[in-house]
Protein backbone atom coordinates (compact mmCIF):
# COMPACT_ATOMS: atom_id res chain seq x y z
CA UNK A 1 0.00 0.00 0.00
CA UNK A 2 1.39 3.38 -0.98
CA UNK A 3 1.98 5.91 1.74
CA UNK A 4 2.10 9.64 2.09
CA UNK A 5 3.02 12.05 4.83
CA UNK A 6 0.24 14.52 5.42
CA UNK A 7 0.99 16.78 8.35
CA UNK A 8 -1.24 19.39 9.95
CA UNK A 9 0.18 21.47 12.78
CA UNK A 10 -0.93 24.19 15.15
CA UNK A 11 0.34 27.46 13.80
CA UNK A 12 1.83 28.40 17.18
CA UNK A 13 5.65 28.47 16.91
CA UNK A 14 7.57 26.14 19.20
CA UNK A 15 11.02 24.67 19.66
CA UNK A 16 9.58 21.41 21.02
CA UNK A 17 10.79 18.24 19.30
CA UNK A 18 9.41 14.76 19.68
CA UNK A 19 11.63 11.82 20.41
CA UNK A 20 11.72 9.07 17.78
CA UNK A 21 8.40 7.28 17.28
CA UNK A 22 8.10 4.13 19.35
CA UNK A 23 6.59 2.37 16.33
CA UNK A 24 4.21 -0.55 16.26
CA UNK A 25 4.75 -4.22 16.99
CA UNK A 26 1.96 -6.39 15.54
CA UNK A 27 0.49 -8.99 17.92
CA UNK A 28 1.44 -12.61 17.45
CA UNK A 29 -1.10 -14.77 15.64
CA UNK A 30 -2.55 -16.35 18.78
CA UNK A 31 -1.93 -13.42 21.07
CA UNK A 32 -4.82 -11.50 22.61
CA UNK A 33 -8.37 -12.06 21.49
CA UNK A 34 -8.78 -15.00 19.18
CA UNK A 35 -10.51 -14.62 15.86
CA UNK A 36 -10.33 -10.98 14.92
CA UNK A 37 -13.45 -9.79 13.17
CA UNK A 38 -12.92 -8.76 9.58
CA UNK A 39 -14.88 -6.18 7.64
CA UNK A 40 -15.12 -4.82 4.13
CA UNK A 41 -16.59 -1.74 2.57
CA UNK A 42 -20.19 -1.77 1.42
CA UNK A 43 -20.78 -2.61 -2.24
CA UNK A 44 -20.62 0.39 -4.55
CA UNK A 45 -24.07 1.51 -5.63
CA UNK A 46 -24.95 0.96 -9.27
CA UNK A 47 -27.60 3.67 -9.37
CA UNK A 48 -31.17 3.27 -10.53
CA UNK A 49 -31.68 -0.32 -11.71
CA UNK A 50 -34.28 0.51 -14.35
CA UNK A 51 -32.17 3.20 -16.03
CA UNK A 52 -29.04 1.08 -15.95
CA UNK A 53 -30.78 -1.93 -17.49
CA UNK A 54 -32.33 0.30 -20.18
CA UNK A 55 -28.88 1.56 -21.13
CA UNK A 56 -27.50 -1.95 -21.63
CA UNK A 57 -30.72 -3.17 -23.25
CA UNK A 58 -30.57 -0.34 -25.81
CA UNK A 59 -27.00 -1.31 -26.68
CA UNK A 60 -27.99 -4.95 -27.15
CA UNK A 61 -31.01 -4.06 -29.33
CA UNK A 62 -28.83 -1.96 -31.60
CA UNK A 63 -26.13 -4.65 -31.79
CA UNK A 64 -28.44 -7.52 -32.81
CA UNK A 65 -30.79 -5.26 -34.86
CA UNK A 66 -33.85 -6.05 -32.77
CA UNK A 67 -36.98 -3.88 -32.56
CA UNK A 68 -37.60 -3.95 -28.82
CA UNK A 69 -36.56 -5.70 -25.64
CA UNK A 70 -37.75 -6.51 -22.14
CA UNK A 71 -36.02 -7.62 -18.96
CA UNK A 72 -38.13 -9.46 -16.41
CA UNK A 73 -37.10 -10.80 -13.01
CA UNK A 74 -38.71 -13.44 -10.83
CA UNK A 75 -40.46 -11.93 -7.82
CA UNK A 76 -40.38 -13.79 -4.51
CA UNK A 77 -41.55 -16.44 -4.01
CA UNK A 78 -39.73 -17.89 -7.00
CA UNK A 79 -42.06 -19.50 -9.55
CA UNK A 80 -44.46 -16.59 -10.02
CA UNK A 81 -44.71 -14.86 -13.40
CA UNK A 82 -41.63 -12.65 -13.85
CA UNK A 83 -42.26 -8.91 -13.62
CA UNK A 84 -40.98 -6.30 -16.08
CA UNK A 85 -38.17 -4.17 -14.62
CA UNK A 86 -36.92 -2.59 -17.84
CA UNK A 87 -38.06 -2.21 -21.44
CA UNK A 88 -36.93 -0.43 -24.61
CA UNK A 89 -38.74 0.12 -27.93
CA UNK A 90 -42.35 -0.70 -26.93
CA UNK A 91 -45.45 1.46 -27.37
CA UNK A 92 -47.40 1.85 -24.13
CA UNK A 93 -50.30 -0.37 -25.29
CA UNK A 94 -48.07 -3.31 -26.15
CA UNK A 95 -46.04 -2.91 -22.95
CA UNK A 96 -49.26 -3.13 -20.92
CA UNK A 97 -50.08 -6.37 -22.73
CA UNK A 98 -46.60 -7.72 -21.99
CA UNK A 99 -47.29 -7.39 -18.27
CA UNK A 100 -49.69 -10.35 -18.54
CA UNK A 101 -47.50 -12.58 -20.68
CA UNK A 102 -48.49 -16.23 -20.90
CA UNK A 103 -45.84 -18.19 -19.01
CA UNK A 104 -46.67 -21.23 -21.18
CA UNK A 105 -45.64 -19.47 -24.42
CA UNK A 106 -43.12 -21.82 -26.05
CA UNK A 107 -39.92 -19.74 -26.15
CA UNK A 108 -40.70 -17.78 -23.01
CA UNK A 109 -41.61 -20.84 -20.97
CA UNK A 110 -38.51 -22.78 -22.05
CA UNK A 111 -36.22 -19.86 -21.27
CA UNK A 112 -37.85 -19.43 -17.86
CA UNK A 113 -36.88 -22.94 -16.78
CA UNK A 114 -33.84 -23.53 -18.95
CA UNK A 115 -30.53 -21.81 -19.31
CA UNK A 116 -30.20 -21.34 -23.05
CA UNK A 117 -31.50 -19.13 -25.84
CA UNK A 118 -34.86 -19.93 -27.47
CA UNK A 119 -36.05 -18.49 -30.79
CA UNK A 120 -39.66 -18.50 -31.90
CA UNK A 121 -41.07 -17.30 -35.22
CA UNK A 122 -44.58 -16.23 -34.31
CA UNK A 123 -46.15 -17.65 -37.45
CA UNK A 124 -45.46 -21.12 -36.09
CA UNK A 125 -46.59 -20.35 -32.55
CA UNK A 126 -49.20 -22.94 -31.49
CA UNK A 127 -50.65 -20.55 -28.93
CA UNK A 128 -50.82 -17.56 -31.29
CA UNK A 129 -54.38 -16.77 -30.24
CA UNK A 130 -53.13 -16.25 -26.69
CA UNK A 131 -50.17 -14.06 -27.68
CA UNK A 132 -50.26 -10.29 -27.68
CA UNK A 133 -48.48 -9.68 -30.99
CA UNK A 134 -51.41 -10.00 -33.49
CA UNK A 135 -51.83 -6.25 -34.08
CA UNK A 136 -48.15 -5.44 -34.34
CA UNK A 137 -45.35 -6.11 -36.85
CA UNK A 138 -43.28 -8.36 -34.62
CA UNK A 139 -42.37 -11.58 -36.44
CA UNK A 140 -39.85 -13.27 -34.12
CA UNK A 141 -38.98 -13.48 -30.45
CA UNK A 142 -35.73 -14.56 -28.81
CA UNK A 143 -35.86 -15.37 -25.10
CA UNK A 144 -32.91 -16.10 -22.82
CA UNK A 145 -32.67 -16.67 -19.10
CA UNK A 146 -30.74 -14.39 -16.75
CA UNK A 147 -28.52 -16.40 -14.47
CA UNK A 148 -27.14 -15.68 -11.05
CA UNK A 149 -23.35 -15.34 -11.50
CA UNK A 150 -22.78 -16.92 -8.08
CA UNK A 151 -25.39 -19.66 -8.53
CA UNK A 152 -25.42 -20.72 -12.22
CA UNK A 153 -28.40 -23.06 -11.78
CA UNK A 154 -30.54 -20.35 -10.21
CA UNK A 155 -32.41 -18.40 -12.92
CA UNK A 156 -33.31 -14.90 -11.76
CA UNK A 157 -35.15 -13.56 -14.80
CA UNK A 158 -35.79 -13.49 -18.55
CA UNK A 159 -34.46 -11.34 -21.39
CA UNK A 160 -36.81 -11.13 -24.38
CA UNK A 161 -35.88 -9.54 -27.73
CA UNK A 162 -38.45 -8.77 -30.45
CA UNK A 163 -37.79 -8.59 -34.22
CA UNK A 164 -39.87 -7.28 -37.11
CA UNK A 165 -38.44 -9.95 -39.40
CA UNK A 166 -38.20 -13.72 -39.08
CA UNK A 167 -34.91 -14.81 -37.53
CA UNK A 168 -32.65 -17.76 -38.14
CA UNK A 169 -30.40 -19.29 -35.46
CA UNK A 170 -26.99 -17.61 -35.50
CA UNK A 171 -23.97 -18.54 -33.39
CA UNK A 172 -22.71 -14.96 -33.53
CA UNK A 173 -26.00 -13.52 -32.25
CA UNK A 174 -26.25 -16.24 -29.61
CA UNK A 175 -22.83 -15.38 -28.20
CA UNK A 176 -23.72 -11.70 -28.03
CA UNK A 177 -27.02 -12.39 -26.26
CA UNK A 178 -25.42 -14.81 -23.79
CA UNK A 179 -22.77 -12.23 -22.94
CA UNK A 180 -25.46 -9.64 -22.27
CA UNK A 181 -27.59 -12.02 -20.19
CA UNK A 182 -24.57 -12.65 -17.95
CA UNK A 183 -24.06 -8.90 -17.62
CA UNK A 184 -27.72 -8.12 -16.97
CA UNK A 185 -27.96 -10.93 -14.44
CA UNK A 186 -24.91 -9.58 -12.62
CA UNK A 187 -26.46 -6.10 -12.53
CA UNK A 188 -29.73 -7.40 -11.07
CA UNK A 189 -27.90 -9.42 -8.40
CA UNK A 190 -25.61 -6.49 -7.65
CA UNK A 191 -28.62 -4.24 -7.11
CA UNK A 192 -30.22 -6.83 -4.84
CA UNK A 193 -27.00 -7.11 -2.85
CA UNK A 194 -26.86 -3.32 -2.50
CA UNK A 195 -30.40 -3.21 -1.12
CA UNK A 196 -29.56 -5.92 1.41
CA UNK A 197 -26.37 -4.10 2.37
CA UNK A 198 -28.29 -0.86 2.94
CA UNK A 199 -30.79 -2.64 5.18
CA UNK A 200 -28.01 -4.29 7.17
CA UNK A 201 -26.17 -0.98 7.55
CA UNK A 202 -29.33 0.80 8.70
CA UNK A 203 -29.99 -1.93 11.27
CA UNK A 204 -26.36 -1.73 12.38
CA UNK A 205 -26.68 2.05 12.76
CA UNK A 206 -29.77 1.62 14.94
CA UNK A 207 -27.91 -0.94 17.03
CA UNK A 208 -24.96 1.44 17.30
CA UNK A 209 -27.23 4.19 18.65
CA UNK A 210 -28.70 1.74 21.17
CA UNK A 211 -25.19 0.70 22.23
CA UNK A 212 -24.16 4.32 22.69
CA UNK A 213 -27.15 5.03 24.93
CA UNK A 214 -26.59 1.84 26.93
CA UNK A 215 -22.85 2.31 27.35
CA UNK A 216 -22.87 5.97 28.31
CA UNK A 217 -26.29 6.89 29.71
CA UNK A 218 -28.04 3.75 30.92
CA UNK A 219 -25.19 2.75 33.22
CA UNK A 220 -25.17 6.13 34.91
CA UNK A 221 -28.95 5.96 35.40
CA UNK A 222 -28.64 2.52 37.00
CA UNK A 223 -26.02 3.93 39.36
CA UNK A 224 -28.42 6.82 40.18
CA UNK A 225 -31.25 4.42 41.02
CA UNK A 226 -28.97 2.44 43.33
CA UNK A 227 -27.96 5.62 45.14
CA UNK A 228 -31.62 6.66 45.39
CA UNK A 229 -32.45 3.40 47.19
CA UNK A 230 -29.57 3.97 49.60
CA UNK A 231 -30.71 7.55 50.14
CA UNK A 232 -34.24 6.43 51.07
CA UNK A 233 -32.85 3.85 53.52
CA UNK A 234 -30.60 6.40 55.19
CA UNK A 235 -33.51 8.85 55.49
CA UNK A 236 -35.66 6.17 57.16
CA UNK A 237 -32.78 5.39 59.49
CA UNK A 238 -32.34 9.08 60.33
CA UNK A 239 -28.70 9.05 59.18
CA UNK A 240 -28.24 12.68 58.11
CA UNK A 241 -24.57 12.29 57.15
CA UNK A 242 -25.14 9.37 54.77
CA UNK A 243 -28.29 10.97 53.38
CA UNK A 244 -26.28 14.04 52.42
CA UNK A 245 -23.59 11.86 50.83
CA UNK A 246 -26.08 9.88 48.71
CA UNK A 247 -27.91 13.07 47.71
CA UNK A 248 -24.57 14.51 46.57
CA UNK A 249 -23.81 11.30 44.60
CA UNK A 250 -27.19 11.52 42.87
CA UNK A 251 -26.61 15.16 41.99
CA UNK A 252 -23.21 14.28 40.47
CA UNK A 253 -24.71 11.40 38.48
CA UNK A 254 -27.48 13.61 37.13
CA UNK A 255 -24.92 16.18 36.07
CA UNK A 256 -22.97 13.46 34.25
CA UNK A 257 -26.18 12.20 32.62
CA UNK A 258 -27.02 15.70 31.42
CA UNK A 259 -23.53 16.09 29.94
CA UNK A 260 -23.78 12.64 28.32
CA UNK A 261 -27.11 13.47 26.70
CA UNK A 262 -25.62 16.66 25.26
CA UNK A 263 -22.66 14.67 23.89
CA UNK A 264 -24.93 12.03 22.35
CA UNK A 265 -27.04 14.70 20.67
CA UNK A 266 -23.88 16.35 19.35
CA UNK A 267 -22.48 13.03 18.07
CA UNK A 268 -25.66 12.04 16.24
CA UNK A 269 -26.35 15.53 14.89
CA UNK A 270 -22.81 16.14 13.67
CA UNK A 271 -22.11 13.28 11.32
CA UNK A 272 -18.60 12.52 10.20
CA UNK A 273 -17.39 14.33 7.10
CA UNK A 274 -18.86 12.45 4.08
CA UNK A 275 -15.53 12.93 2.29
CA UNK A 276 -14.14 10.13 4.44
CA UNK A 277 -12.06 9.45 7.53
CA UNK A 278 -8.91 11.20 6.34
CA UNK A 279 -10.71 14.50 5.83
CA UNK A 280 -12.72 14.04 9.02
CA UNK A 281 -9.54 13.59 11.09
CA UNK A 282 -7.96 16.64 9.49
CA UNK A 283 -11.03 18.72 10.37
CA UNK A 284 -10.98 17.30 13.90
CA UNK A 285 -7.34 18.32 14.41
CA UNK A 286 -7.96 21.79 12.99
CA UNK A 287 -10.86 22.29 15.42
CA UNK A 288 -8.74 20.97 18.29
CA UNK A 289 -6.02 23.53 17.54
CA UNK A 290 -8.53 26.37 17.44
CA UNK A 291 -10.11 25.42 20.77
CA UNK A 292 -7.03 24.51 22.79
CA UNK A 293 -3.64 26.01 23.52
CA UNK A 294 -1.97 22.74 22.52
CA UNK A 295 0.13 22.28 19.39
CA UNK A 296 -1.32 19.23 17.63
CA UNK A 297 0.50 17.56 14.76
CA UNK A 298 -1.49 15.33 12.38
CA UNK A 299 0.62 12.96 10.28
CA UNK A 300 -1.16 10.67 7.80
CA UNK A 301 1.19 8.16 6.18
CA UNK A 302 -1.54 6.26 4.32
CA UNK A 303 -2.07 7.50 0.78
CA UNK A 304 -5.64 6.16 0.43
CA UNK A 305 -7.28 5.90 3.84
CA UNK A 306 -10.49 4.17 2.77
CA UNK A 307 -12.17 1.94 5.34
CA UNK A 308 -15.65 0.45 5.75
CA UNK A 309 -18.11 2.94 7.19
CA UNK A 310 -18.38 1.13 10.52
CA UNK A 311 -14.60 1.24 10.89
CA UNK A 312 -14.46 4.94 10.05
CA UNK A 313 -17.16 5.82 12.59
CA UNK A 314 -15.54 3.86 15.42
CA UNK A 315 -12.03 5.14 14.65
CA UNK A 316 -13.27 8.72 14.44
CA UNK A 317 -14.98 8.55 17.84
CA UNK A 318 -11.96 6.88 19.48
CA UNK A 319 -9.62 9.59 18.19
CA UNK A 320 -12.14 12.25 19.19
CA UNK A 321 -12.36 10.90 22.74
CA UNK A 322 -8.56 10.58 23.02
CA UNK A 323 -8.05 14.19 21.94
CA UNK A 324 -10.77 15.33 24.34
CA UNK A 325 -8.90 13.58 27.17
CA UNK A 326 -5.68 15.35 26.16
CA UNK A 327 -7.43 18.72 26.14
CA UNK A 328 -9.10 18.12 29.53
CA UNK A 329 -6.66 16.12 31.62
CA UNK A 330 -3.13 16.02 30.18
CA UNK A 331 -1.73 19.47 30.85
CA UNK A 332 0.24 18.99 27.63
CA UNK A 333 1.70 21.65 25.37
CA UNK A 334 2.10 19.32 22.39
CA UNK A 335 0.23 16.34 20.99
CA UNK A 336 0.48 14.12 17.95
CA UNK A 337 -1.93 12.07 15.84
CA UNK A 338 -0.22 9.58 13.50
CA UNK A 339 -2.02 7.35 11.00
CA UNK A 340 -0.01 4.45 9.61
CA UNK A 341 -0.38 1.09 7.89
CA UNK A 342 2.23 -1.54 8.70
CA UNK A 343 2.39 -5.35 8.83
CA UNK A 344 -1.21 -5.49 7.49
CA UNK A 345 -2.44 -3.41 10.44
CA UNK A 346 -3.92 0.05 10.51
CA UNK A 347 -2.36 1.93 13.42
CA UNK A 348 -3.66 5.20 14.92
CA UNK A 349 -1.32 6.73 17.49
CA UNK A 350 -2.32 9.62 19.77
CA UNK A 351 0.37 10.89 22.13
CA UNK A 352 1.05 13.95 24.27
CA UNK A 353 3.84 15.41 26.38
CA UNK A 354 1.63 15.99 29.40
CA UNK A 355 1.92 14.98 33.03
CA UNK A 356 1.17 11.29 32.33
CA UNK A 357 0.68 8.72 35.06
CA UNK A 358 -2.96 8.09 34.14
CA UNK A 359 -4.42 4.91 35.63
CA UNK A 360 -7.19 4.71 33.00
CA UNK A 361 -9.29 2.69 35.42
CA UNK A 362 -13.02 3.28 34.82
CA UNK A 363 -14.92 4.52 37.86
CA UNK A 364 -18.63 4.79 38.41
CA UNK A 365 -20.10 7.39 36.08
CA UNK A 366 -16.90 7.74 34.00
CA UNK A 367 -16.71 5.16 31.25
CA UNK A 368 -14.73 6.98 28.53
CA UNK A 369 -11.79 4.58 28.39
CA UNK A 370 -13.99 1.50 28.65
CA UNK A 371 -16.17 2.70 25.77
CA UNK A 372 -13.08 3.37 23.65
CA UNK A 373 -11.95 -0.23 24.15
CA UNK A 374 -15.43 -1.52 23.27
CA UNK A 375 -15.39 0.57 20.09
CA UNK A 376 -12.05 -0.96 19.14
CA UNK A 377 -13.36 -4.47 19.79
CA UNK A 378 -16.33 -3.88 17.48
CA UNK A 379 -13.92 -3.58 14.55
CA UNK A 380 -11.65 -6.41 15.68
CA UNK A 381 -9.07 -4.03 17.14
CA UNK A 382 -7.25 -3.32 20.36
CA UNK A 383 -6.09 -0.27 22.28
CA UNK A 384 -2.66 -0.15 23.90
CA UNK A 385 -1.92 2.51 26.53
CA UNK A 386 1.29 3.73 28.06
CA UNK A 387 1.25 6.58 30.57
CA UNK A 388 4.32 7.32 32.66
CA UNK A 389 4.38 10.16 35.14
CA UNK A 390 6.29 13.06 33.67
CA UNK A 391 6.54 11.44 30.22
CA UNK A 392 3.06 11.97 28.85
CA UNK A 393 0.54 9.48 27.51
CA UNK A 394 0.75 7.24 24.44
CA UNK A 395 -2.44 5.65 23.09
CA UNK A 396 -2.38 3.28 20.12
CA UNK A 397 -5.42 1.88 18.31
CA UNK A 398 -4.66 -0.93 15.89
CA UNK A 399 -6.71 -3.40 13.88
CA UNK A 400 -5.98 -5.79 10.98
CA UNK A 401 -6.67 -4.80 7.40
CA UNK A 402 -10.39 -5.34 6.69
CA UNK A 403 -11.06 -8.49 4.71
CA UNK A 404 -13.72 -9.34 2.16
CA UNK A 405 -15.78 -11.75 4.29
CA UNK A 406 -16.74 -9.63 7.29
CA UNK A 407 -20.50 -10.21 6.94
CA UNK A 408 -20.08 -13.98 6.79
CA UNK A 409 -17.77 -13.88 9.81
CA UNK A 410 -19.79 -11.50 11.97
CA UNK A 411 -23.42 -12.48 11.36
Amino acid sequence: MSKKSNSVKNSAPSDFRWAKDSGFTPPKKNEGKAGYKTFTSATTQVGDLKLLLEEFLSTLITTVKATAGIVRIHPPPHGQTPQIVSSVGFPVELLEAENIININCESFGKAAIGGCIYLSNLGACKARHDCQYIECKIQSVIAASLGNPDLPDNQIGILTLFFNTPQEPSEHISKIILAFTDLLGAIVEHNKSNCETKRIDLLAERQSIANEIHDSLAQTLVYTRMRTSLLLESIRAGNVLMSAKYAHDIDDALEISQKTVRELITDFRCQMDPSGLSRALQTLTEQFCLRNNIALEYINRVAHLELPLEFEIQVYHIVQEALANIATHSGASHARLIVDFTSDYYVFTIKDNGSGGCAFTPVEGHYGMMIMRERAQRIGGEIKLESSKGFGTHLQLYFPKPGSDWRAVNE
